[in-house]
């Protein structure tokens, strides 16, 4: 066979490593973009903080942003026309952000804010912001709680470190995982067997002396375990009567499942008691908890950060982004100025990349607040009557009718809404709790999947704790309402709810 030449035309797509990340900034969580942003800080020089102090000073005025970080929506109607004017001057912009080639250096290598932003504390706040703060980080953990009661025992050397060590074990609700002898072997190593034996019984004596410190239960290996020890500290307080006590240390001997079907008949023969008995001792079980540290948890780790504020203006509502999660990034002038003086020198293309990818950082990061704003003003014109009377009126969205809207992908739509939060008058959702399917109605209209849910639940908050209602019952009650629903959609609602089937549900 001969070699030969020949010519073909073809396209296909190609991402750009400015659209790439983009599109990876795009789908980060507040969390996420915090971390990428401290990681882009310390990789890249000519990329800084405003603000930050770095022996040069600007005494140009800042440049106002290219988007205004807050947009009101207006209602039906404007009763005040100077109000309506006044918002209508805060009316979103958006940015045009054509083209991946250079980047107008006037405008890049400025710094980029909201005007939003939290103000520098003066130097005479410091001292009540610190205090403050101190006070915000007096959280006790579970472990410090109990480190604390084992100063007053009086132990020898090696039980109060083989306590310790049991404490550190612990996971947040307060269990002991790991049996005792794994952690033996795991502290002996390759010791001898009477080590092993010595090290097991300092152990075994700190546990003993952990599952009788506060809070009772702590220290146990199971669910069933930690019931029988907060059984155990009610009998040492000579809390209630002594017989109800011991029928409920012989119900959590008894399998759990048991305990959660509420199987009277089954527990009272496994029990030799009557099932009056059993109910009264289920009732003490249910008021002990199951998760001893749940009160030492750092509820602060798990607060929601929103990225988007909703607030009442007027006759309609203004979305704002929310200014203590947008970092204040700009390129450090001193860098790139002297980077400009030497064209032509050894080094100077790779440092002009790092430059470039300064400024496409500074604009990725910005285009992903402008597209989460217009992605959150989209939402809210649709779910006004969520803003003002609840769940209940949630109506259908789907992530194509945004995205036909502002002229997006639905995967674009599909990563803003993704690990968003939008802080509301009816609480902070994620962005894609206002999206939900249709069901079909008696009028021929559609109600929201999140309007069902929203009613289902309160159909379960009113029924009669001694005949809950079932899954038939609410789909009977759905269609009452008019809204079309089968008994295995109720269901699945009723889990996604985390609702308690009515077997489980009804009352003693």
């Amino acid at each position: 066979m001969q070699p030969s030449l020949s010519l073909r035309v073809s396209q296909h797509l190609a991402l750009t490593p400015q659209l790439q990340q983009s599109i990876r900034l795009l789908q980060l969580s507040t969390l996420e973009m915090a971390q990428e942003v401290e990681q882009m800080l310390d990789d890249n020089p000519f990329l800084e903080r405003d603000g930050d102090s770095d022996g040069h000073t600007d005494d140009t005025p800042t440049p106002p942003p290219e988007a205004a970080h807050d947009a009101p929506i207006s209602g039906a109607t404007d009763a005040d026309p100077a109000s309506a004017g006044a918002e209508n001057d805060a009316d979103y912009q958006p940015t045009d952000w054509e083209g991946e080639g250079a980047i107008d250096s006037a405008h890049a290598d400025g710094e980029w804010g909201f005007e939003g932003a939290p103000r520098q504390a003066s130097a005479g706040e410091d001292d009540e912001q610190l205090d403050a703060g101190s006070r915000a980080d007096s959280h006790e953990s579970l472990a410090a709680h109990l480190h604390r009661q084992a100063l007053v025992l009086r132990l020898g050397e090696d039980d109060r470190a083989a306590l310790y060590f049991l404490i550190e074990s612990l996971s947040d609700d307060g269990y002991l995982e790991e049996p005792l002898d794994a952690l033996a072997a795991h502290l002996a190593g390759a010791s001898t067997g009477e080590a092993y034996e010595a090290l097991l019984h300092h152990l075994s004596v700190a546990l003993g002396l952990l599952q009788h410190l506060e809070p009772a239960g702590v220290g146990a290996s199971g669910l069933a375990q930690c019931l029988q020890l907060q059984l155990h500290a009610l009998e040492r307080e000579e809390w209630g009567d002594p017989a109800l006590l011991a029928t409920a240390q012989q119900l959590c001997a008894q399998p759990l499942e048991l305990l959660a079907r509420r199987d009277l008949r089954r527990l009272a023969q496994h029990c030799a008691c009557d099932e009056e008995q059993v109910r009264a001792a289920l009732t003490v079980i249910a008021r002990l908890e199951p998760h001893p540290g749940r009160r030492f948890a750092d509820v602060s780790r798990h607060a929601l950060v929103p990225d988007v504020i909703v607030s009442k203006a007027g006759n309609g509502f203004r979305v704002q982004l929310n200014p203590d999660v947008m970092p204040r990034l700009r390129v450090h002038e001193v860098y790139a100025n002297a980077l400009r003086g030497q064209r032509g020198s050894d080094g100077h293309a790779g440092l002009q990349a790092r430059l470039q990818e300064a400024r496409w950082f500074i604009k990725n990061i910005q285009q992903r607040f402008d597209t989460i704003l217009r992605v959150s003003q989209a939402i809210v014109e649709r779910q006004k009557s969520f803003f003002v009377h609840g769940a209940l009126a949630m109506r259908p969205l789907v992530l194509r009718e945004i995205a036909d809207e502002l002229g997006l992908h639905e995967s674009t739509i599909s990563r803003v809404t993704s690990a968003k939060y939008m802080a509301t008058p009816q609480g902070t959702f994620e962005l894609k709790y206002f999206f939900g399917s249709g069901l079909g109605t008696e009028t021929g209209g559609s109600a929201s999947s999140t309007a069902v849910r929203a009613l289902i639940r309160q159909f379960v908050a009113a029924e009669n704790p001694t005949k809950p209602l079932s899954d038939s019952q609410l789909a009977e009650m759905l269609k009452e309402q008019g809204i079309e629903c089968a008994r295995r959609t109720v269901a699945k609602y009723r889990e996604a709810l985390k609702i308690a089937p009515a077997n489980l549900r009804k009352a003693l």
